[in-house]
């Protein structure tokens, strides 16, 4: 099956992107949101992080002490890399297991991730998308979301590689500017990727 990464930084809008790819038909996996559900099912990364952070990473109901990790990797770039050594394999394994799982005759599947430059699984997917937005907007999006403060937002920022770097990786690119439509950008790309697809088999 033909894959497509998709990501874009803090704010980019993603994920509505994302959801107008599931409205035509395509199988989204949403890497981020997996990484938090595997982080108290899959066994194999529960022992890592216990071997690696202590058994006090998990309380005894089983549920992740998000407070004693976040503790050890925030500002500490050591210990993130650790951490994302971890997950990311575990990531990759229940992508494999998604996409078994997905109806054959489905032309091609999404992997939307966060990290897809930063964790490298980029290489894994045939061609990738770049969600971006102006800062402005993006700001103004995640501090209505979350309720954060421009400074939070742009400290997050600062942790992910910037659109300028993710161009250089990128092969499509989407404009969520509130101006440009998403949905016609969206059915370019579907439409491109249907014709490679069907030549993919």
């Amino acid at each position: 099956m033909y894959k497509v990464g998709i990501t874009g930084g803090i704010g980019s809008g993603k994920t509505t992107v994302c959801k107008v790819f599931e409205v035509l038909g395509i199988p989204v996996f949403y890497a981020d949101t997996v990484a938090k559900e595997i982080m108290v099912t899959d066994t194999l990364l529960i022992d890592g992080v216990k071997n690696t952070f202590g058994n006090e990473s998990y309380f005894e109901d089983g549920k992740l002490n998000n407070k004693h990790i976040a503790g050890i990797v925030f500002n500490n770039e050591f210990e993130l890399a650790k951490l994302n050594a971890l997950v990311h394999p575990a990531v990759f394994r229940a992508f494999d297991i998604w996409e078994a799982e997905i109806d054959s005759n489905v032309p091609y599947s999404l992997k939307e991730a966060a990290l897809l430059f930063e964790s490298g699984s980029y290489k894994m997917a045939d061609t990738t998308i770049l969600v971006t937005a102006p800062l402005d907007i993006k700001l103004k999006r995640v501090m209505q979301r979350d309720g954060a403060t421009a400074e939070q937002v742009k400290a997050r920022m600062d942790k992910q590689l910037s659109d300028e770097e993710k161009s250089e990786l990128a092969n499509h690119f989407i404009v969520n500017d509130e101006e440009n439509s998403i949905i016609e950008q969206v059915l370019v790309l579907h439409k491109k990727f249907l014709d490679i697809a069907s030549n993919h088999k």
